[in-house]
């Protein structure tokens, strides 16, 4: 395997994507749907769970073990995921993954609009959901860059558009309960994996090598992955900082302010203070349409400083007004770094190990995240919730200050 040195240009991607002349062509038309449309989908789960459940006289436990069933195969598979997408392209296996989600919402559908579903249907369908979600994800990082020619532009561009769709997924499918059903929400949401599966049946990639390459063993081609890894210091370096950051930061993060909020200020307090922070995230991706800093790494971890200013404004308890200034400036700040870390990634990575080193990336990020959630409760009701989040806030700025300090990760320049 071949050891990426710190500051390295590598070879341009052996394809050149398809209307390379500007980012809205044909192909990242597609996929920009098709990614909108999953995503706006996937927002509408939680409140199509939470309804259907509590409407039909579940337990309050059963909305946490159903959601718990699709993220933990999510989370569990991911990495399985990314060996697929390598062996039988991404393209086949988000297909693939948007026909399993497809049918399991119109089951569900079916399920919620008929009667009342038992819970294990419930739970072994939203493992389907989760499964699906673990084949689509690892693709999304290598076809990225096959469809677009500015990859900073798109990566900025899918940024927005998500944060648009997690506000825009739970406000939709909250009216469409209140106007039919949880099953309403569920036919919706299977809709949106049909569209997302036609726009990537539709796509026509250029051939890349990697499609084509030799490949060994399943497990042969995870320990590979492993060792592409392993190759690479600054992107292992980046995310040994990110299972600490997540476990400790942003893991507790979205509970204790689900918490602090809520007792003290409502729940509509809440529900507003999560539109600010989605719209700080549309901040950060069109401040990513446009700086292009030399060394992305590097911007991307001066930005993420912004996430302290929300941790030291929930923990000191400050007015509604700070509250949402946190807000706003803690989203844009995560966008902002978001789209860095994808952009870095997708050009420096070789294609045909990007998929698996992506699959990594996010198995790791989702169960240190898992877990930080998990404790957040326990550990704030033995020492204090403001002290947890001080404490965040804390951690926050040293992972800053460690990420600045790693040189190879400091001095990754950009590519194109």
């Amino acid at each position: 395997m071949r050891e990426s040195p710190a500051v390295s240009p590598l070879p341009p991607l052996p394809y050149p994507p398809l209307g390379a002349a500007r980012l809205w062509n044909r192909n990242f038309r597609l996929f920009f749907v098709a990614r909108t449309a999953a995503l706006f989908g996937d927002g509408m789960i939680p409140v199509a769970l939470t309804a259907g459940l509590l409407g039909a006289g579940r337990p309050h436990s059963s909305v946490g073990f159903a959601l718990a069933a699709w993220m933990g195969p999510l989370a569990l598979f991911v990495l399985f995921g990314g060996v697929l997408a390598d062996r039988f392209t991404p393209r086949r296996m988000m297909i693939i993954a948007d026909t399993l989600r497809l049918i399991g919402a119109s089951v569900l559908a079916v399920a919620f609009a008929t009667g009342n579903p038992p819970l294990w249907a419930v739970y072994a369908l939203s493992s389907v959901a989760g499964v699906g979600a673990a084949l689509f994800q690892p693709g999304v990082a290598s076809t990225t860059p096959r469809v677009a020619s500015d990859v900073q532009r798109a990566n900025a561009v899918l940024r927005v558009s998500e944060a648009l769709m997690t506000m825009a997924g739970p406000a939709f499918a909250g009216v469409l309960v209140g106007l039919a059903s949880a099953g309403a929400v569920y036919a919706a949401n299977a809709t949106t994996f049909l569209v997302s599966g036609i726009c990537l049946f539709l796509l026509r990639l250029a051939p890349a090598p990697s499609d084509e390459a030799p490949r060994g063993t399943f497990v042969a081609e995870l320990v590979d992955g492993w060792r592409e890894f392993r190759a690479r210091n600054w992107l292992w370096g980046v995310i040994a900082i990110w299972t600490v950051y997540g476990f400790t930061v942003l893991g507790p993060m979205l509970p204790l302010t689900a918490v602090e909020v809520t007792e003290a200020h409502g729940s509509g307090t809440y529900g507003a203070m999560m539109a600010v922070n989605g719209a700080g995230s549309v901040v950060g991706g069109l401040l990513a349409l446009r700086l292009r800093p030399r060394r992305p790494l590097a911007a991307g971890a001066v930005a993420l400083a912004g996430v302290c200013v929300n941790l030291v404004v929930l923990g000191l308890g400050l007015p509604v007004p700070a509250l949402g200034a946190g807000q706003f400036v803690a989203g844009a700040a995560f966008a902002f770094w978001l789209v860095m870390w994808s952009t870095t990634v997708q050009t420096h990575v070789p294609p045909e190990a990007l998929n698996r080193l992506h699959a990594y990336d996010v198995a790791g990020s989702l169960l240190m995240l898992a877990a930080g959630r998990a404790l957040a409760g326990p550990v704030a009701d033995r020492v204090g919730t403001p002290q947890v989040l001080l404490a965040g806030a804390v951690i926050n700025m040293l992972a800053v200050g460690v990420l600045l300090a790693a040189r190879p990760i400091r001095r990754l320049e950009r590519i194109g």
